[in-house]
Formats: C-alpha cells, sequence, structure tokens
C-alpha cells in the first residue's frame, strides 16, 4: 500500500550501485518535469522511505520533482564500507543523485535525516539551493545531551532500534503528541514491523545511533550559506524547542524559525498539511 502511494504520484522505486561496495535506493519521477523544482526528502529513524513521509510525496510531488532516498542501512540502501558518520551519508544521497543527472536541489531532513541534511548543505553548497530542517538536534551541547537521555529515562538504543512491540510503541508515543490511529496500532501489527524493518540492518543502525551519541558537539559547527527552514514540534520529547532557537540562532538571519502549536516530533504525522505548506511556500517563495 505505501509502494501504491509512491506510485500514484508517478514515482517508482530505482537502486544505484556508487561502486563496488555501496548501493543507494531512490523513490524517483517516472518523469521530470522542467517547469518544476527539485526535491529531495531524507528520513530519520523509524522506518525508511516509504513509511515517513507518506503524508507528503502526495501533496508536494504536484509542486515538486521529488527524489527520496533510504538512508543507508534503511530500506534498501547498504555499504559494506565502516564510516557511520552523516558526512558518509550525505556523500553517498549525493553520488546517487548525481547518477540519475541530479544537478540541482533544495532538500529536507528530519530528525537523523536533519543531520544528514546539513552535511549535504555544507558541502554541497553549489549544488544544493534551500534547506528544510525538522526536528533535529544539531546543536545540542554535550550537558544537554546527556540531560535529556536522562529525561527519557529509557536506554534510547532499545527505542530508536526496537526489538519489541512494547518499546515501538513507547518511541511513537515520544514522538507523536496528538491523538492519532498510530497509538491506537495492535501489537501484532508493531512486532510485524519491528521483524520486517527495524531488524533488518539492525546491528548497522546501532553503529549508527553509537556514533552520533558518542560524538562530542562540534564548537566549530560550520554556518550555512543557504536560507533555511526550521520546522518544530512545540511538544517535542527528543529534541526539545530550545534546540531550535540555539540552531536559529546558529545559522543567523539567512534562517527562519516555524514553531508547530500542538505538535511533537514527528511534525509531519501531528501537522502533516502545515508542514506540507510551510515546505512548499518556503522552496517555491
Amino acid at each position: 500500500m505505501l509502494s501504491l502511494n509512491f506510485r500514484l504520484c508517478s514515482m517508482s522505486p530505482c537502486t544505484v550501485s556508487l561502486d563496488d561496495q555501496t548501493t543507494m535506493h531512490f523513490w524517483t519521477p517516472n518523469h521530470r518535469q522542467l517547469n518544476k523544482p527539485t526535491l529531495v526528502l531524507i528520513h530519520g529513524y523509524g522506518g525508511n522511505s516509504r513509511w515517513q513521509f507518506f503524508t507528503q510525496v502526495w501533496p508536494l510531488s504536484r509542486s515538486f520533482n521529488l527524489y527520496v532516498p533510504d538512508l543507508l542501512f534503511f530500506g534498501k540502501s547498504y555499504t559494506n564500507w565502516t564510516d557511520r558518520s552523516e558526512l558518509f551519508q550525505a556523500r553517498c544521497i549525493r553520488e546517487g543523485l548525481k547518477r540519475l543527472s541530479v544537478n540541482k536541489f533544495s532538500v529536507v531532513g528530519i530528525s537523523y535525516g536533519g543531520y544528514v541534511t546539513y552535511r549535504m548543505a555544507e558541502i554541497y553548497q553549489d549544488e544544493v539551493e534551500k534547506v528544510v530542517i525538522m526536528s533535529s538536534g544539531i546543536c545540542y551541547t554535550d550537558d544537554q545531551k546527556e540531560e535529556q537521555l536522562k529525561k527519557i529515562g529509557r536506554n534510547v538504543f532499545d527505542l530508536i532500534v526496537p526489538e519489541k512491540a512494547q518499546d515501538m510503541r513507547l518511541f511513537m508515543n515520544l514522538c507523536i503528541y496528538k491523538s492519532s490511529p498510530f497509538k491506537l496500532i495492535p501489537n501484532f501489527f508493531l512486532m510485524g514491523f519491528v521483524q520486517t524493518i527495524c531488524k533488518k540492518n539492525r546491528k548497522e543502525k546501532l553503529e549508527l545511533a553509537e556514533y552520533m551519541l558518542s560524538r562530542k558537539a562540534d564548537p566549530n559547527l560550520p554556518i550555512l550559506p543557504k536560507k533555511t527552514l526550521l520546522i518544530w514540534g512545540e511538544k517535542d520529547n527528543i529534541f526539545p524547542v530550545f534546540l531550535a532557537h540555539q540552531l536559529q540562532r546558529h545559522l543567523g538571519p539567512k534562517s527562519r524559525l516555524a514553531i508547530l502549536k500542538d505538535s511533537g516530533h514527528a511534525v509531519i504525522i501531528d501537522s502533516p498539511n502545515m508542514v506540507n505548506e510551510l515546505i512548499k511556500s518556503f522552496v517555491l517563495g
């Protein structure tokens, strides 16, 4: 059904070999339209490209040529290289886009995908046009990160790469603020999700998370030269809203911040229509 959602938007799956060690999987337009700008959507933990952007694909595909990759170890993207940095993820996405003949694009990233988006905007300044980052703790200090991990009160690895339906439900409840049908999903379905999505490449996903959590805050984090929109849920329990203000202060006058009321970490689920309109007006403006 999720694949059908993409196909109804005139998109098809495509796997690109970057070298003999790495393959990247994308959903791409069947026919690129020259009168539409190109937009790349980068997902976070908790699924892959099909799961996380099902509320974005239909409305955004009417205004953009959409390219939606699976990050390495999510979905059908994989590498045998041992680099677990978001910089390596960014380079692999860019190399995949290059092989799909995509040279200019704006990029949207949520949560972990926001880290990857930031690196893409930093190192590919000639290719990236505008940047949208949602719910991403890029400007955490080490003390803030440690304090937030204590507040969550659970082993964060059990939540973001769950092995049990109960852990999956807890993670969803942390991410989604509003009443949602997702909160009513029965355990047998969640367990099926865990078995088919979360356990695939679990070791590598844990290594990605360990890299992010063990890394010290970057005192020399580059300031992005591109116009940047930050979208945050006011009730974000993963990356609290003060991090949005910190990131905006860091980025300076080329950035603007939209805080969505009654929305949590998963702003694309809590407020999908508002998110889609913000993205369209910013990128097309």
